[in-house]
């Protein structure tokens, strides 16, 4: 399966998350960018949990480390960009947990 790329852009420019996510998706071409991220996401979701089951608030802290930790190793180490979410905090955010689901789904190759 292929995925959807859009060309390069500044992504303060889109007006709406519609318009950012092929913009994302072109941010995260790197197989291996993808595998930490989704590693990263992975985690996090297993630390809120365990913050719902210990209600330890450390778990919070650990979730952020570990997701962001592992996407910016991502972007740093083998995309050699750097994250639209020092631009976009809030869509680069939900096109975390989207690109997780269509890697989840198939529609983009893990």
């Amino acid at each position: 399966m292929s995925m959807d790329i859009a060309p390069a852009s500044d992504p303060k420019a889109f007006q709406s998350f519609a318009q950012f996510y092929p913009f994302y998706l072109s941010e995260h071409g790197n197989r291996t960018c993808r595998r930490l991220h989704f590693a990263g996401s992975t985690l996090s979701l297993a630390c809120l949990a365990l913050l719902v089951a210990t209600g330890n608030a450390l778990w919070l802290l650990a979730a952020l480390l570990v997701g962001y930790g592992f996407a910016w190793i991502g972007h740093f180490g083998f995309e050699k960009n750097k994250p639209a979410s020092f631009k976009r905090p809030l869509y680069s955010f939900m096109g975390d947990w989207v690109m997780y689901k269509d890697i989840w789904t198939g529609r983009i190759p893990f």
